[in-house]
Formats: structure tokens, sequence, C-alpha cells
């Protein structure tokens, strides 16, 4: 007679299985690769893969700017499309 062994924590993996399955589970994957990739952007692109300056106000000031840079990025991508971008976008 042979014994298959169960896991101690397949329980939760049946219910995370269960969960992954469901619409708003998709809805929330897709929401958090979007805020994933703005992370990831900040981090590659702006450089911002450690803070330079000190303190907590410090850091919120330099991830504000950073954000900053990065909204006014993708507000003259959108308005690119209005053939606007030539004046926006240094050559």
């Amino acid at each position: 007679m042979r014994k298959i062994a169960r896991s101690v924590y397949e329980r939760a993996r049946d219910v995370a299985r269960a969960l992954s399955t469901t619409p708003e589970y998709q809805q929330s994957r897709r929401d958090r690769k979007k805020v994933e990739m703005l992370f990831a952007h900040l981090k590659r692109i702006l450089k911002l893969d450690r803070l330079r300056l000190r303190g907590i106000n410090g850091a919120r000031d330099e991830f504000l700017l950073a954000a900053t840079a990065q909204n006014l990025r993708r507000m003259a991508r959108r308005l690119a499309g209005d053939g606007k971008a030539a004046r926006l976008m240094p050559a």
C-alpha cells in the first residue's frame, strides 16, 4: 500500500487556486500590472533605484518629482496623438 503525502498547506493552496479563477482576481491582476509597470519605469528609466535625499520629507519630495516627470511624459505622449508633439517635445 502506497501513501501520498499531502502538504499541510494544501488547503490554503486550494483556496488560492479557487480565487485565481474569479473575475475580480483577474481585474486585480490587470490593475496591479499597470502599477508595477509604472514603478519599474521609475526605477529603470528615471533612476529611482535608490533615494538620494535624506529623511521622510526628502524621500517624499524626490518621489513626487519623479512621479511628476512620469506624468508629464505620459501627458506629452497622449497629446502627441493630436499632432501637438512637435511643440511639446524638443528635437
